[in-house]
C-alpha cells in the first residue's frame, strides 16, 4: 500500500483517514486525511488564515532535451513554447476527438519541463506522451518518488511563507522558483489549490514532515479532504478523476485556462475550436444548490417534468456541504436548453437548483 510520508504526523495529530479512491486501475491503495478532527476550524482557515494540504501523493514527470517545448507544444492544449524559465499553466492530453485524457501542472525551468499529476497519473501520462515520441530529441523520467508538495491556501498563506521561507517575490499563476530552508531547496509554485490562489511547495520526502510541522507551528491549518471538496464545489471546480473523466470536452468541464484557442495545432484542436465557434456543447458543469445537506452520490440523475414527461436532464459528480449557505451543494452536467440560474430538478426525494458560482457569502 502506498502511504504519504506524512502518514505517521497525521496519525499522532489524530487525524481521520480513508483509503483514497482512485481511477487508476493500477494504483495501489493508499490513505487520504478526511478531517483533522474540526472541519469548520479547517474551513475557516482557508478563508481567514492559512489552510495546508497534503498534496504529497502528486506524480512528476521531466522532460529534457533540445526539442521538449517543440515537442510537448504541438501535443498539449495549451501554450508550451512561449514559457520562459520560472513560468508555467496549467495543461491537458486531449484524445482526437477533444476530450480529456490528462490534466496537469506544466512548469518550465531552464533545462526541462515538469509536470505535475494528479496522484497515480504520471506513469500514464508519461506513457501517453512516448506514444508521438519518434526522432524529436526528448526524453521523460518519472520522479514521484522525489515529489513530495504539500499545499497551501488562505489570505495569510503568502506572508507565512515568506517568514518561513524568505521573500520569494509576487509569484503570479504557475510561476514558481526556488530557496534554500535548513540546508536544503525548497521549489514554491503558485498555483490554484481547493478552488482559489495558493502555493505549492516541495522540500523532497526527506524534509516534507520537517516543513510541514514548520508551517504548522507558524501558523497552518492541517486541513482534510473534507474541506478540500467544500472549497472546490463553492468554487464550482472541477476535479480530475472526479468530474473530469476522458468522455468530456475540455469547456464542459470549464476548463478554460487549460487550452489555447490560439497556439494553433495539437490533438484535439479542431474539435476544441469547433465548439468555441460554433457551440454545440450538449452539456456543462453546474453548481446546484440541494434542499438538503444528506450526502448524494456521484451518478444520482437531474430530472424534470414537463408536460406530464419526466426526462433525466443531468447527473451528478460531487457534493459537498456549504457553510456559506448551510445545506447542500451538488456538481452537475446539465443538458444545454436547461442551464438558466434558477432552473430546478428532481434529485432523488429532494430539489437541487442552479446557482451562481462561485458561490460566496
Amino acid at each position: 500500500m502506498n502511504h504519504s510520508p506524512l502518514l505517521s504526523v497525521h496519525q499522532s495529530a489524530g487525524a481521520r483517514l480513508a483509503e483514497r479512491p482512485t481511477t487508476v486501475e493500477s494504483a495501489e491503495p493508499s490513505t487520504v486525511v478526511l478531517t483533522f478532527g474540526d472541519v469548520p476550524a479547517e474551513y475557516d482557515a482557508a478563508h481567514s488564515g492559512c489552510a495546508l494540504f497534503d498534496t504529497t501523493e502528486r506524480g512528476l514527470i521531466r522532460v529534457t532535451g533540445e526539442d521538449r517545448a517543440s515537442f510537448l507544444h504541438g501535443l498539449l492544449a495549451n501554450d508550451v513554447r512561449s514559457l520562459e524559465p520560472g513560468q508555467g499553466n496549467s495543461n491537458l492530453l486531449l484524445s482526437a476527438k477533444g476530450k480529456v485524457l490528462h490534466g496537469f501542472d506544466l512548469f518550465a525551468e531552464g533545462d526541462a519541463i515538469l509536470c505535475s499529476s494528479e496522484p497515480y497519473g504520471a506513469t500514464a501520462l508519461m506513457t501517453a506522451l512516448d506514444m508521438y515520441h519518434f526522432t524529436e530529441q526528448v526524453e521523460f523520467e518519472e520522479l514521484s518518488d522525489q515529489h513530495a508538495p504539500i499545499a497551501l491556501c488562505g489570505p495569510t498563506a503568502g506572508s507565512l511563507l515568506a517568514k518561513l521561507l524568505g521573500e520569494f517575490g509576487d509569484l503570479k499563476d504557475h510561476e514558481h522558483t526556488r530557496c534554500q530552508w535548513r540546508g536544503g531547496s525548497v521549489w514554491i509554485a503558485a498555483v490554484e489549490v481547493a478552488g482559489t490562489s495558493g502555493f505549492r511547495v516541495d522540500a523532497g520526502p526527506e524534509k516534507t514532515a520537517e516543513l510541514w510541522q514548520a508551517l504548522v507551528e507558524a501558523g497552518a491549518s492541517p486541513t482534510g479532504q473534507v474541506v478540500t471538496d467544500i472549497l472546490r464545489v463553492e468554487a464550482g471546480r472541477a476535479a480530475h478523476g472526479v468530474d473530469i473523466t476522458d468522455d468530456i470536452y475540455p469547456q464542459e468541464a470549464r476548463l478554460d485556462e487549460s487550452f489555447s484557442l490560439e497556439k494553433g495545432c495539437y490533438i484535439g484542436q479542431e474539435v476544441v475550436a469547433k465548439i468555441d465557434t460554433y457551440g454545440g456543447l450538449n452539456k456543462q458543469l453546474m453548481v446546484l444548490r440541494v434542499s438538503h445537506d444528506d450526502p448524494v452520490h456521484a451518478g444520482t440523475p437531474l430530472e424534470l417534468t414537463e408536460e406530464g414527461e419526466t426526462r433525466k436532464l443531468g447527473v451528478v459528480t460531487s457534493w459537498a456541504y456549504s457553510f456559506v449557505l448551510d445545506t447542500g451543494l451538488v456538481l452537475a452536467y446539465v443538458k444545454r436548453k436547461h442551464q438558466e440560474l434558477g432552473t430546478t430538478f428532481k434529485l432523488g426525494d429532494a430539489e437541487a437548483t442552479i446557482i451562481e458560482q462561485p458561490v460566496e457569502a
